[in-house]
C-alpha cells in the first residue's frame, strides 16, 4: 500500500527521480516519459468521465485504475528480478487486455462500417474521447521505444494498443452510435 504523508521531499530537485525499484534516473529518461504519458492520459480520462454517464462512465472508471497499472508496472525496470522482489511488482495482466477487447466488441456491434476518416469531435464527450486517444497513441508510441531499450511487460503495450482502439469507438458510441460523426472529406478546402 502507498503512504503519501508529505507530498515534497526535494529528491528531485537536482532533475532525477527514482523508479519503482529504487535506481535513480534523470526525469527526462524514457521509462519516466512512458509513465508519465500514461498519467497524463489518467488526467485527460477523468476530463471526459465528467461528461460520461452509465456504462461508459463505469469503463473509464475501470480505465482511470488500469492506467495507474500500467504507470506501477513501466515504473518497475528489470522483470526478471520480479520473482525475488520483497513485494511483488504490478503489472498489467492479458485479462485487463481482454477485457477492452470485449467491452469494444460490445460498443461496436451496432456501429455502422465507416467509409471514411473521422475527425475528431462531434459531441463534447466524443471530443474528450478523441484526445484520450491520441495521447493513449503517444504512451503507446513511448513504451515501444522504451521495449526497444529495456525489458517491458508485453501486456503494456498490448492493453495502451487497444485503449487506444477503446477510445475511439467509445467516441463512435458517445456520437449519437456514430450519426454524428464528423466525417473527413478529402480535399474539401482546395
Amino acid at each position: 500500500m502507498v503512504v503519501l504523508n508529505k507530498i515534497y521531499t526535494r529528491t528531485g530537485d537536482k532533475g532525477d527521480t527514482a523508479l519503482g525499484n529504487g535506481t535513480r534516473v534523470p526525469k527526462h529518461d524514457t521509462r519516466v516519459e512512458a509513465y508519465g504519458t500514461s498519467d497524463e492520459l489518467n488526467c485527460f480520462v477523468g476530463v471526459a468521465r465528467l461528461m460520461a454517464t452509465g456504462e461508459t462512465d463505469l469503463a473509464l472508471s475501470r480505465i482511470q485504475n488500469d492506467l495507474f497499472d500500467v504507470g506501477a508496472d513501466l515504473c518497475r525496470p528489470d522483470m526478471s528480478a520480479d520473482a525475488n522482489a520483497e513485494y511483488p511488482p504490478l503489472r498489467i495482466a492479458p485479462e485487463q487486455v481482454n477485457r477492452l477487447e470485449r467491452e469494444i466488441d460490445v460498443m461496436n456491434k451496432d456501429l455502422a462500417p465507416l467509409r471514411s476518416f473521422i475527425l475528431p469531435g462531434g459531441s463534447e464527450l466524443a471530443a474528450h474521447l478523441h484526445v484520450c486517444r491520441t495521447v493513449a497513441r503517444r504512451a503507446e508510441r513511448l513504451t515501444v521505444l522504451l521495449a526497444q531499450q529495456e525489458d517491458v511487460n508485453e501486456a503494456a503495450i498490448r492493453y495502451l494498443n487497444r485503449l487506444s482502439d477503446w477510445f475511439f469507438v467509445a467516441a463512435r458510441m458517445a456520437n449519437n452510435s456514430g450519426e454524428n460523426d464528423v466525417l473527413w472529406v478529402p480535399g474539401a478546402n482546395r
